[in-house]
């Protein structure tokens, strides 16, 4: 019944409702993203930093939310020069892009530990709704925190070119996939 409910606890996102209020914990999140480099490769990246939170209302969870910040200039290969690369014109433009978002606007339960959230990611000045699939890891008391936390990974495919970063396709991969997992602490209480 518990992970029931906490499969629920990313639901859409309604203004105006009474819930807890749960902060991603900086040091246990991963929004990591992987593509094909002229079919010889499958190259990973991730972002140093990612700012969120989720509004979890127990009583409703349909009326519950998630909202998610990247900045986009702390993606890191692990290679410098990639990094500046990646945060260049020819791809993210972090001067003029600085930052992606997501904010979810439904949710559809699957079993007692998945879901679809779907919402709208902003990323290089296009919005387009993409459907995260989520799977609820644990949601309850922390045993070193001693305060309610929220666990989930999430994973979705997005097209480049849908967001104006198409550069080099097909020679590297038109498909990105994402791969997401976070922990959020509750930080308030209705």
């Amino acid at each position: 019944m518990r992970k029931t409910l906490a499969l629920l606890c990313l639901a859409a996102a309604v203004p105006g409702f009474a819930a807890d209020r749960y902060e991603f914990d900086e040091n246990h999140q991963n929004v990591r993203f992987t593509f094909n480099h002229f079919g010889f490769s499958n190259i990973s990246a991730s972002f140093e930093t990612v700012e969120g939170h989720l509004m979890i209302d127990p009583g409703d969870f349909s009326k519950s939310s998630v909202e998610v910040t990247i900045p986009i200039g702390s993606v890191h290969s692990g290679v410098a020069k990639f990094d500046e690369h990646l945060k260049s014109a020819d791809f993210f433009d972090t001067g003029k892009y600085p930052n992606a978002t997501f904010r979810s606007t439904k949710v559809e339960p699957g079993s007692d530990t998945k879901l679809k959230v779907t919402g709208d990611l902003t990323m290089h000045g296009v919005t387009k709704p993409v459907v995260l699939d989520v799977t609820v890891n644990k949601l309850g008391p922390h045993p070193m925190a001693k305060t309610e936390w929220a666990g989930f990974d999430a994973h979705t495919t997005i097209n480049r070119s849908e967001f104006g970063l198409g550069l080099y396709s097909p020679n590297v991969s038109e498909q990105v996939d994402v791969n997401i997992s976070v922990e959020a602490k509750r930080v308030d209480a209705k």
